[in-house]
Protein backbone atom coordinates (compact mmCIF):
# COMPACT_ATOMS: atom_id res chain seq x y z
CA UNK A 1 0.00 0.00 0.00
CA UNK A 2 1.59 3.37 -0.68
CA UNK A 3 1.63 5.73 1.80
CA UNK A 4 -1.25 8.90 2.13
CA UNK A 5 0.61 11.89 3.84
CA UNK A 6 -2.34 13.82 2.51
CA UNK A 7 -5.44 13.87 0.54
CA UNK A 8 -4.28 10.69 -2.14
CA UNK A 9 -1.82 7.84 -1.63
CA UNK A 10 1.35 8.72 -3.10
CA UNK A 11 0.75 5.96 -5.82
CA UNK A 12 -0.91 5.64 -9.12
CA UNK A 13 -4.31 7.39 -8.68
CA UNK A 14 -7.47 5.57 -9.90
CA UNK A 15 -10.86 7.26 -10.15
CA UNK A 16 -11.74 6.64 -6.59
CA UNK A 17 -8.62 8.40 -5.59
CA UNK A 18 -8.88 11.51 -7.69
CA UNK A 19 -12.47 12.56 -7.11
CA UNK A 20 -11.69 11.01 -3.65
CA UNK A 21 -8.58 13.47 -3.22
CA UNK A 22 -10.70 16.62 -4.62
CA UNK A 23 -14.06 15.78 -1.89
CA UNK A 24 -11.05 15.46 0.82
CA UNK A 25 -9.31 18.55 -0.30
CA UNK A 26 -12.87 21.07 -0.39
CA UNK A 27 -13.14 19.26 3.17
CA UNK A 28 -10.21 20.10 4.83
CA UNK A 29 -8.76 23.00 2.41
CA UNK A 30 -12.41 24.43 1.76
CA UNK A 31 -11.87 27.88 4.13
CA UNK A 32 -9.18 28.63 1.95
CA UNK A 33 -10.07 27.72 -1.43
CA UNK A 34 -13.74 29.17 -0.88
CA UNK A 35 -12.44 32.33 0.88
CA UNK A 36 -10.12 33.07 -2.01
CA UNK A 37 -13.38 32.76 -4.04
CA UNK A 38 -15.30 34.82 -2.36
CA UNK A 39 -13.35 37.49 -2.20
CA UNK A 40 -12.45 37.46 -5.86
CA UNK A 41 -15.77 36.99 -7.11
CA UNK A 42 -17.75 38.49 -4.22
CA UNK A 43 -15.50 41.73 -5.50
CA UNK A 44 -15.91 41.16 -8.99
CA UNK A 45 -19.68 41.32 -8.04
CA UNK A 46 -18.99 44.39 -6.04
CA UNK A 47 -17.07 46.20 -8.93
CA UNK A 48 -19.76 45.59 -11.72
CA UNK A 49 -22.18 46.50 -8.87
CA UNK A 50 -20.62 49.66 -8.72
CA UNK A 51 -20.34 50.02 -12.31
CA UNK A 52 -24.06 50.00 -12.78
CA UNK A 53 -24.81 52.41 -10.63
CA UNK A 54 -22.57 55.03 -12.06
CA UNK A 55 -23.91 54.34 -15.06
CA UNK A 56 -27.12 54.14 -14.38
CA UNK A 57 -26.58 57.73 -12.77
CA UNK A 58 -25.55 58.69 -15.89
CA UNK A 59 -27.71 57.72 -18.59
CA UNK A 60 -30.93 57.74 -16.07
CA UNK A 61 -32.64 60.67 -17.80
CA UNK A 62 -31.96 58.49 -21.73
CA UNK A 63 -33.73 55.87 -19.48
CA UNK A 64 -36.52 57.92 -18.52
CA UNK A 65 -37.28 58.86 -21.88
CA UNK A 66 -37.30 55.61 -23.19
CA UNK A 67 -39.34 53.95 -20.85
CA UNK A 68 -42.01 56.71 -21.54
CA UNK A 69 -42.27 55.95 -25.43
CA UNK A 70 -45.76 54.74 -26.35
CA UNK A 71 -45.93 51.82 -28.62
CA UNK A 72 -46.46 54.20 -31.83
CA UNK A 73 -43.00 55.99 -31.27
CA UNK A 74 -39.60 55.05 -31.78
CA UNK A 75 -36.40 55.94 -29.85
CA UNK A 76 -34.52 58.51 -30.85
CA UNK A 77 -30.78 57.62 -31.00
CA UNK A 78 -29.59 60.30 -28.68
CA UNK A 79 -31.21 57.90 -26.27
CA UNK A 80 -30.33 54.62 -27.55
CA UNK A 81 -26.33 55.51 -28.26
CA UNK A 82 -25.44 56.28 -24.32
CA UNK A 83 -27.61 53.14 -22.85
CA UNK A 84 -25.97 50.89 -25.00
CA UNK A 85 -22.44 52.06 -24.68
CA UNK A 86 -23.14 51.87 -20.56
CA UNK A 87 -24.38 48.29 -20.73
CA UNK A 88 -21.61 47.88 -23.01
CA UNK A 89 -19.08 48.90 -20.63
CA UNK A 90 -20.43 47.52 -17.93
CA UNK A 91 -20.68 43.93 -19.55
CA UNK A 92 -16.80 44.68 -20.49
CA UNK A 93 -16.08 45.21 -17.49
CA UNK A 94 -17.65 42.33 -15.22
CA UNK A 95 -15.92 39.86 -18.16
CA UNK A 96 -12.42 41.30 -17.09
CA UNK A 97 -13.42 41.48 -13.74
CA UNK A 98 -14.91 37.77 -14.07
CA UNK A 99 -11.67 36.38 -15.93
CA UNK A 100 -8.66 37.98 -13.66
CA UNK A 101 -10.93 36.22 -10.38
CA UNK A 102 -11.25 33.15 -12.59
CA UNK A 103 -7.46 33.03 -12.47
CA UNK A 104 -6.87 33.62 -9.07
CA UNK A 105 -8.74 31.01 -8.09
CA UNK A 106 -7.56 28.60 -10.60
CA UNK A 107 -4.20 29.57 -9.37
CA UNK A 108 -4.82 29.02 -6.01
CA UNK A 109 -6.15 25.27 -6.54
CA UNK A 110 -2.66 23.95 -7.14
CA UNK A 111 -1.42 26.26 -4.31
CA UNK A 112 -3.84 24.93 -1.86
CA UNK A 113 -3.00 21.07 -3.55
CA UNK A 114 0.60 21.43 -3.13
CA UNK A 115 -0.05 21.23 0.93
CA UNK A 116 -2.79 18.98 0.81
CA UNK A 117 -1.18 16.24 -1.02
CA UNK A 118 1.71 16.32 1.61
CA UNK A 119 -1.00 16.56 4.15
CA UNK A 120 0.33 19.91 5.55
CA UNK A 121 -1.34 23.15 6.58
CA UNK A 122 -2.07 26.68 4.83
CA UNK A 123 -2.89 29.90 5.34
CA UNK A 124 -4.91 32.13 3.33
CA UNK A 125 -2.96 34.22 3.38
CA UNK A 126 -0.13 31.81 1.95
CA UNK A 127 -2.30 31.03 -0.57
CA UNK A 128 -3.47 34.21 -1.69
CA UNK A 129 0.19 35.50 -2.14
CA UNK A 130 1.66 32.45 -4.14
CA UNK A 131 -1.88 32.47 -5.99
CA UNK A 132 -1.39 36.28 -7.08
CA UNK A 133 2.11 35.65 -8.35
CA UNK A 134 1.04 32.46 -11.10
CA UNK A 135 -1.73 34.57 -12.43
CA UNK A 136 0.02 36.08 -15.40
CA UNK A 137 1.15 32.37 -16.34
CA UNK A 138 -2.46 31.04 -15.64
CA UNK A 139 -4.10 33.79 -17.36
CA UNK A 140 -1.77 33.05 -20.27
CA UNK A 141 -1.95 29.06 -20.27
CA UNK A 142 -5.97 29.49 -20.20
CA UNK A 143 -6.32 31.91 -23.05
CA UNK A 144 -3.77 29.83 -25.21
CA UNK A 145 -5.79 27.36 -24.99
CA UNK A 146 -9.43 28.42 -25.56
CA UNK A 147 -7.86 30.16 -28.69
CA UNK A 148 -6.07 26.32 -29.57
CA UNK A 149 -9.48 24.63 -29.14
CA UNK A 150 -11.29 27.79 -31.12
CA UNK A 151 -9.33 28.41 -33.95
CA UNK A 152 -10.68 25.24 -35.71
CA UNK A 153 -13.99 25.56 -34.41
CA UNK A 154 -14.20 29.34 -36.07
CA UNK A 155 -12.03 27.52 -39.37
CA UNK A 156 -15.88 25.30 -39.08
CA UNK A 157 -17.91 27.62 -38.46
CA UNK A 158 -16.52 29.61 -41.55
CA UNK A 159 -16.43 26.85 -43.68
CA UNK A 160 -20.74 25.77 -42.62
CA UNK A 161 -21.43 29.59 -43.07
CA UNK A 162 -19.25 29.56 -47.05
CA UNK A 163 -21.14 26.40 -47.66
CA UNK A 164 -24.78 27.26 -46.91
CA UNK A 165 -24.36 30.91 -48.53
CA UNK A 166 -22.90 29.17 -51.61
CA UNK A 167 -26.11 26.82 -51.73
CA UNK A 168 -28.25 29.74 -51.74
CA UNK A 169 -26.86 31.32 -54.59
CA UNK A 170 -26.89 27.87 -56.74
CA UNK A 171 -30.70 28.41 -55.83
CA UNK A 172 -31.37 24.80 -55.01
CA UNK A 173 -31.00 21.99 -56.31
CA UNK A 174 -28.93 18.54 -55.82
CA UNK A 175 -26.00 20.75 -55.57
CA UNK A 176 -27.09 22.97 -53.02
CA UNK A 177 -27.99 20.11 -50.79
CA UNK A 178 -24.57 18.49 -51.52
CA UNK A 179 -22.88 22.01 -50.26
CA UNK A 180 -24.60 22.15 -47.16
CA UNK A 181 -23.87 18.38 -46.44
CA UNK A 182 -20.53 18.96 -46.44
CA UNK A 183 -20.69 21.83 -44.93
CA UNK A 184 -21.95 20.31 -41.74
CA UNK A 185 -19.46 17.16 -41.79
CA UNK A 186 -16.75 19.45 -41.96
CA UNK A 187 -17.99 21.42 -39.36
CA UNK A 188 -18.73 18.13 -37.04
CA UNK A 189 -15.19 16.78 -38.06
CA UNK A 190 -13.91 19.75 -36.43
CA UNK A 191 -15.89 19.52 -33.05
CA UNK A 192 -13.14 16.61 -31.87
CA UNK A 193 -10.28 18.60 -33.03
CA UNK A 194 -10.97 21.46 -30.93
CA UNK A 195 -11.74 18.77 -27.65
CA UNK A 196 -8.66 16.73 -28.35
CA UNK A 197 -6.22 20.28 -28.38
CA UNK A 198 -8.68 21.31 -24.92
CA UNK A 199 -7.98 18.35 -23.13
CA UNK A 200 -4.19 18.42 -24.69
CA UNK A 201 -3.88 21.34 -22.49
CA UNK A 202 -5.80 21.03 -20.09
CA UNK A 203 -3.31 20.43 -17.31
CA UNK A 204 -1.16 23.84 -18.56
CA UNK A 205 -3.07 25.75 -15.24
CA UNK A 206 -1.59 23.12 -13.10
CA UNK A 207 2.11 22.98 -14.42
CA UNK A 208 2.25 26.67 -14.74
CA UNK A 209 1.56 26.90 -10.27
CA UNK A 210 3.46 23.81 -9.65
CA UNK A 211 6.67 24.19 -12.05
CA UNK A 212 6.13 28.29 -12.26
CA UNK A 213 6.25 27.71 -15.96
CA UNK A 214 5.49 30.26 -18.21
CA UNK A 215 1.96 29.92 -20.52
CA UNK A 216 3.80 28.22 -23.80
CA UNK A 217 6.16 25.32 -21.62
CA UNK A 218 3.27 25.17 -19.29
CA UNK A 219 1.24 24.30 -22.33
CA UNK A 220 3.87 21.80 -23.48
CA UNK A 221 4.40 20.04 -20.20
CA UNK A 222 0.36 19.27 -20.60
CA UNK A 223 1.05 17.95 -23.68
CA UNK A 224 4.04 15.34 -22.36
CA UNK A 225 1.85 14.27 -19.03
CA UNK A 226 -1.20 13.82 -21.58
CA UNK A 227 0.41 11.76 -24.18
CA UNK A 228 -0.90 8.11 -23.95
CA UNK A 229 -3.56 8.75 -21.50
CA UNK A 230 -6.18 11.36 -23.11
CA UNK A 231 -9.27 9.50 -22.98
CA UNK A 232 -8.87 9.08 -19.23
CA UNK A 233 -7.81 12.71 -18.52
CA UNK A 234 -11.14 13.43 -20.90
CA UNK A 235 -13.46 11.14 -18.93
CA UNK A 236 -12.39 12.48 -16.14
CA UNK A 237 -12.38 15.70 -16.73
CA UNK A 238 -15.82 15.66 -18.30
CA UNK A 239 -17.21 14.24 -15.14
CA UNK A 240 -15.92 16.49 -12.76
CA UNK A 241 -17.64 19.18 -15.05
CA UNK A 242 -20.87 17.16 -15.02
CA UNK A 243 -20.87 16.97 -10.99
CA UNK A 244 -20.09 20.82 -10.72
CA UNK A 245 -22.88 21.28 -12.81
CA UNK A 246 -25.34 19.33 -11.04
CA UNK A 247 -24.38 20.93 -7.76
CA UNK A 248 -24.28 24.59 -8.93
CA UNK A 249 -27.74 23.62 -10.61
CA UNK A 250 -28.91 22.19 -7.41
CA UNK A 251 -27.59 25.11 -5.17
CA UNK A 252 -29.26 28.06 -7.37
CA UNK A 253 -32.59 26.20 -7.11
CA UNK A 254 -33.80 27.81 -3.32
CA UNK A 255 -31.93 31.49 -4.49
CA UNK A 256 -34.18 31.08 -7.57
CA UNK A 257 -37.81 30.62 -5.55
CA UNK A 258 -36.51 32.82 -2.89
CA UNK A 259 -35.88 35.47 -5.58
CA UNK A 260 -39.18 35.04 -7.57
CA UNK A 261 -41.39 35.19 -4.43
CA UNK A 262 -39.43 38.72 -3.72
CA UNK A 263 -39.69 39.79 -7.07
CA UNK A 264 -43.60 39.13 -6.89
CA UNK A 265 -43.74 41.35 -3.45
CA UNK A 266 -42.25 44.17 -5.04
CA UNK A 267 -43.71 43.97 -8.00
CA UNK A 268 -46.77 44.19 -6.34
CA UNK A 269 -46.94 47.97 -5.10
CA UNK A 270 -45.21 49.12 -8.55
CA UNK A 271 -48.25 51.93 -10.11
CA UNK A 272 -48.93 51.87 -13.63
CA UNK A 273 -46.43 53.93 -14.87
CA UNK A 274 -43.16 52.84 -13.58
CA UNK A 275 -39.88 54.53 -13.82
CA UNK A 276 -36.96 52.90 -14.01
CA UNK A 277 -35.85 53.49 -10.62
CA UNK A 278 -39.20 52.33 -9.01
CA UNK A 279 -38.50 49.11 -11.07
CA UNK A 280 -34.89 48.42 -10.00
CA UNK A 281 -36.09 48.77 -6.05
CA UNK A 282 -38.84 47.03 -6.53
CA UNK A 283 -36.35 43.94 -8.20
CA UNK A 284 -33.49 44.96 -5.31
CA UNK A 285 -34.11 41.33 -3.48
CA UNK A 286 -34.69 38.93 -6.68
CA UNK A 287 -31.70 40.36 -8.23
CA UNK A 288 -29.57 40.38 -4.64
CA UNK A 289 -30.75 36.76 -3.86
CA UNK A 290 -29.80 35.66 -7.85
CA UNK A 291 -26.47 37.25 -7.55
CA UNK A 292 -26.12 35.44 -4.01
CA UNK A 293 -26.83 31.86 -5.75
CA UNK A 294 -25.06 32.70 -9.01
CA UNK A 295 -22.06 33.51 -6.14
CA UNK A 296 -22.21 30.50 -4.37
CA UNK A 297 -22.59 28.00 -7.66
CA UNK A 298 -19.55 29.88 -9.39
CA UNK A 299 -17.01 29.15 -6.25
CA UNK A 300 -18.33 25.15 -6.88
CA UNK A 301 -17.82 25.41 -10.52
CA UNK A 302 -14.62 26.98 -10.07
CA UNK A 303 -12.80 25.09 -7.51
CA UNK A 304 -14.12 21.69 -8.25
CA UNK A 305 -13.06 20.72 -11.75
CA UNK A 306 -9.83 22.37 -11.38
CA UNK A 307 -9.15 20.20 -8.05
CA UNK A 308 -9.91 17.05 -10.05
CA UNK A 309 -7.73 18.54 -13.38
CA UNK A 310 -4.81 18.60 -10.53
CA UNK A 311 -4.70 15.85 -9.15
CA UNK A 312 -4.53 14.41 -12.85
CA UNK A 313 -1.31 16.42 -13.25
CA UNK A 314 0.31 14.79 -9.90
CA UNK A 315 -1.30 11.27 -11.23
CA UNK A 316 0.48 11.95 -14.29
CA UNK A 317 3.63 12.93 -12.94
CA UNK A 318 3.49 9.90 -10.82
CA UNK A 319 3.20 7.58 -13.07
CA UNK A 320 5.33 8.76 -16.09
CA UNK A 321 8.32 10.19 -14.12
CA UNK A 322 8.37 8.75 -10.44
CA UNK A 323 7.13 11.03 -8.88
CA UNK A 324 5.57 9.21 -5.65
CA UNK A 325 9.32 8.75 -3.85
CA UNK A 326 10.07 13.04 -4.24
CA UNK A 327 6.76 13.58 -2.36
CA UNK A 328 6.86 11.12 0.17
CA UNK A 329 10.23 12.37 0.95
CA UNK A 330 8.85 15.96 1.67
CA UNK A 331 5.95 14.58 3.27
CA UNK A 332 9.07 13.03 5.63
CA UNK A 333 7.26 9.37 5.02
CA UNK A 334 9.40 6.57 6.72
CA UNK A 335 11.51 5.11 3.46
CA UNK A 336 9.99 1.63 4.68
CA UNK A 337 6.58 2.61 3.30
CA UNK A 338 7.42 4.54 0.31
CA UNK A 339 7.85 0.96 -1.74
Amino acid sequence: MPPKPGVIPLGPLSLGDIFGGAFSTLGRYGKQLLAVGAALYGGALVVVGAAAAIAYSAVADHLDRLFALTSDEDPASRDLTPVFLALGAIALLGFLSMVVATAVVYAAVPVVLQEAVLGRPTTFSAVWRRAWSRVPAVIGAVLLTGLAAMVPMLLAMGALAACIIGAVAMDGGGGSALLIVVGVLFFLACVPVATWLWVKYSLAPSAAVFENQGPVASMRRSATLIRGDWWRVFGMTMLAGIIAGVASYLIQIPFSFLGMFTGVLGSANLSDDPNPAAVLAAMSGYLVLMLLGQLVSQLVVAVFPPLVTGLLYVDRRIRTENLAPVLAEAAAVPPQYTA
